[in-house]
Order: structure tokens, then sequence, then C-alpha cells
């Protein structure tokens, strides 16, 4: 590890590699541009404690349920962390001023933070673009894509920013 990566927040550590993939992927979703990322302290702030929170039931059930299992848990350790949450949140789409109902839901959103969860073999390029969708349509900055199927849940992890 050089001289830089040994003086990060404690919290980007905790993540591992998500915030060096973050930067990488900031990208305006109107102009195409790339964009620099808002101060990873910030969203170390917003995220941490989802991750934890989430790191902790990855201990407790380990890889190989269902993601609802995974989604039940999760909501009990956030109540039992004191952490507020909405489940299954709605996702509005408006197409030239009509409200249409395509049953979009958001697993869980965590004060500005989309949080989305899989239980699948991989994370897909579908998954990442599932979230980005949900962060444009809901306005949200951040949103964690939580890949419970991974063996070392940091590894499951995926989180991006949405510049509007």
């Amino acid at each position: 590890m050089d001289k830089d990566q040994n003086q990060r927040p404690e919290a980007d550590q905790k993540v591992g590699n998500v915030v060096g993939r973050e930067r990488e992927q900031r990208q305006d979703l109107e102009t195409g541009r790339l964009t620099k990322p808002p101060k990873t302290g910030v969203l170390a702030e917003l995220t941490r404690p989802i991750i934890g929170a989430a790191i902790e039931v990855h201990r407790e059930l380990g890889p190989g349920l269902m993601e609802s299992a995974y989604e039940e848990c999760l909501c009990r350790e956030l109540t039992l962390r004191g952490i507020a949450f909405r489940r299954q949140v709605p996702v509005p789409l408006n197409y030239k001023g009509v409200y249409v109902d395509c049953a979009y839901r958001v697993d869980l959103i965590i004060s500005d933070v989309v949080v989305e969860l899989k239980a699948v073999e991989s994370i897909n390029l579908i998954h990442e673009v599932q979230l980005v969708s949900y962060l444009r349509l809901l306005k949200k900055p951040v949103g964690l894509l939580i890949n419970f199927h991974a063996p070392v849940l940091k590894d499951g992890i995926r989180r991006k920013i949405f510049n509007p």
C-alpha cells in the first residue's frame, strides 16, 4: 500500500475499493461528461452505518439465502441500531406529465441513500443501471447496491452517485 492509501479515512477503508470505483464511474447522466465526485467523507457518513448493518447481517447469515430474507434481517438490524428507513418505496415515473404506475419499488431508502439488495451470483451491469435509474427518478444523491451472495460482503457492495 502506498503512503496516500494509508492516510485514507477509516470509513473509506471499511468499504474497500468502492470509493475508487466511485471516482472512476462518476458521470453526468445528461451530458455524459465525467465530473468530480463529492468529497468521500460526506458519502462515507451517509453510507457507513448502512454498510455496517449489512455486514452484520451477512456475518450472521452468510451467503445463500433469498433476497427477501436479507431484506427482513437488514430491516431488523437497522431498527436495532436506531436507523430510520422506508421499505419497498414506490418509484414514481412521470411520462409527459402523466404518472405511469409501473410497479417499480426500491428496497430501502435510508436518509438520502437508495439501497437496492441482491442475492445473485454476481452484480451485472443491469443491476447498476437499475440503481442509477432509481437515483435519477427519486432525485437522490447516492445509492448502494448490496449483493448478499458475495462470500465477503465488501466485495458485493457498489456505491453509485447521481448528480442531478
